[in-house]
């Protein structure tokens, strides 16, 4: 029996070795081992909970989601008429009777009577008319003549329902005029008060990360079960697009405002009957408070016996200022105006007035103003 010199015999083992490392019998590559083992690839098919979710709220309620554009007739240098773009946003549908939910500055971005047209899911654009609007809350309402078959509702939220800081929150707009995009977040904050369009800070806003970009304004925005939580209608950011922090009109009040302006084309203004003196001359004049500048005759006030200025020989006398509503300092006309507007016509307050330096409780009945 022969044997291979010990030299030979080491170097085949090294080039057999050798062989064995270059054509490993398992395929692993070469280098460190991973330890970590491979995550299964979601297929296009097979998606996460929470993308199910995503997809289902966006396919049910994108066809309530509706394109608005604004155009303005203008002259040019030779006096010819044409029409141009003032504007573009969001909408949403409310009923199948045609009556479509905006933001106020969507509607009224430009000067003169606009010119409204709404285009549906489907790609059908149809003329509307503006119903009417509350420029105090940033909501318009608009109506198309469309056949009830292409008009989806959007999905109201049930009496009582409580919106939580951390759910949800999914964003259906047409920002930069892209149609029908979806974002995603959370509810980030509620109760905000963010001053509105109208000069009148609006309360209880719902505070998003969801983005919001032009375009976005009067698009809906939604929880996981597609339910309306709000209005989207400002954004925080020095750039004018998405931020992180956008805001809402909360649902509450669309579903409070949009029957009025339905019905009578305006929101309901509730009062006690009281003219009220400008803010600035209430506060140049170094009073807090709201000042009354006249009393309505047999209204809440009247009947009181609240008292408004005084014309006198020696000058004007101050009457009655209203500091409070319900135990609520109120300061100015904006604190005023959202104390009221929390009730309804036929509830009864406690009108708190100063009068030569002494707080007096008036009990009284709301009414809606002319």
């Amino acid at each position: 029996m022969k044997y291979l010199p010990k030299t030979i015999a080491g170097l085949a083992l090294v080039i057999l070795l050798g062989a064995n490392i270059c054509n490993p019998a398992d395929g692993s590559p070469d280098g460190p081992t991973n330890k970590i083992p491979p995550l299964n690839p979601v297929s296009p098919v097979a998606h996460l909970e929470d993308e199910r979710n995503t997809i289902e709220v966006f396919n049910a309620l994108s066809p309530s989601v509706v394109y608005v554009t604004q155009t303005q007739t203008v002259r040019d240098f030779f006096m010819r008429a044409m029409e141009v773009p003032a504007g573009t946003g969001t909408g949403f549908i409310w009923d199948e009777h045609g009556h479509i939910v905006t933001n106020y500055h969507v509607v009224f971005a430009g000067r003169g009577t606009p010119k409204i047209s709404v285009t549906l899911q489907n790609q059908k654009t149809y003329p509307a008319r503006v119903v009417g609007a509350e420029p105090r809350k940033d909501i318009a309402v608009l109506r198309i003549d469309a056949p009830p078959e292409e008009l989806v509702p959007i999905l109201q939220p049930e009496a009582g329902y409580q919106l939580v800081v951390g759910q949800k929150a999914l964003a259906i707009g047409n920002p930069f005029g892209l149609d029908h995009t979806l974002t995603t977040g959370v509810v980030s904050a509620l109760g905000r008060e963010v001053m509105g369009v109208g000069g009148v800070t609006i309360r209880d806003m719902v505070q998003t990360d969801a983005a919001i970009n032009p375009g976005n304004s009067g698009g809906p925005l939604l929880d996981s079960a597609g339910h309306l939580i709000g209005m989207n209608t400002i954004i925080y950011s020095q750039s004018g697009s998405s931020a992180g922090i956008g805001f809402a009109v909360p649902a509450k009040t669309i579903q409070r405002v949009v029957p009025q302006i339905i019905h009578t084309g305006k929101a309901e203004q509730l009062g006690i009957g009281v003219t009220l003196l400008a803010d600035a001359l209430t506060w140049r004049s170094g009073i807090e408070g709201v000042v009354i500048e006249g009393v309505v005759p047999d209204s809440p006030a009247a009947k009181a016996g609240l008292k408004g200025l005084q014309q006198t020989s020696q000058g004007i006398i101050v009457g009655d200022i209203i500091v409070g509503v319900d135990g609520e300092k109120i300061q100015g006309f904006d604190d005023l105006y959202n104390a009221l507007d929390a009730h309804r016509a036929g509830d009864k307050v406690i009108i708190t007035i100063r009068r030569e330096n002494q707080n007096l409780d008036f009990p009284m009945e709301l009414i809606v103003l002319p």
